[in-house]
């Protein structure tokens, strides 16, 4: 997503050569393959996991920091060595995101519209914000230290990145639709006015 916007900003006239059908088919296909290792790596650690403190969790989202509460010590370090590598990987992603979104801010406020400066920062901002709150969430969330760990905390992080962000994605581009299909009511209202 952050590559389709820096290439339409940034190199407009090379986007069908950049992002064509192929080029779109090829990252589809990395970030599915990267997300099933992924996601299979973690469930096999955690159905491997010996469980020493019951089996009851203290919540309804049955979650990797929840389960790790009940698993042996030992084990612990294993999954937690393996969300540390995820966190790594989430942050290279988010520093190419972020690498990908000042260049288009650059590009963005050379344009001499305010209009077309709003535009690329209404399409822009909401996507690194909800990519931001994402994964900014989930790292603290894995990552905080069991001391600081509270029924009440966990519940939020969890709904905060893992009920959130696919909810606001959609509502985000709902709102630039209804700005885009007033604009053309107005466009076409303004048409037969005219005549």
């Amino acid at each position: 997503m952050c590559y389709d916007r820096y290439v339409s900003i940034c190199k407009p006239l090379h986007y069908g050569t950049l992002l064509g059908s192929r080029a779109c088919a090829h990252m589809a296909a990395a970030a599915w393959a990267t997300a099933f290792l992924y996601s299979l790596l973690h469930t096999a650690n955690t159905f491997s996991l010996p469980l020493c403190h019951g089996s009851v969790l203290g919540q309804f989202f049955c979650e990797i920091p929840q389960i790790l509460k009940l698993s042996c010590y030992k084990s612990y370090l294993r999954e937690f060595g393996l969300i540390a590598v995820s966190v790594c990987f989430g942050f290279g992603c988010f520093v190419f995101i972020v690498f990908s979104y000042v260049q288009i801010f650059r590009v963005v406020l050379r344009i001499p519209s305010e209009q077309g400066r709003h535009k690329a920062f209404s399409t822009c901002l909401p996507h690194l914000g909800v990519v931001s709150l994402f994964l900014s969430t989930a790292a603290f969330a894995h990552l905080k230290p069991p001391s600081m760990s509270s029924p009440s905390l966990d519940l939020a992080l969890s709904i905060l990145y893992s009920v959130v962000p696919p909810v606001l994605n959609p509502l985000i581009y709902s709102l630039r639709n209804q700005e885009l299909k007033a604009a053309v009511r107005r466009l076409i209202t303004g048409c037969f006015q005219e005549h």
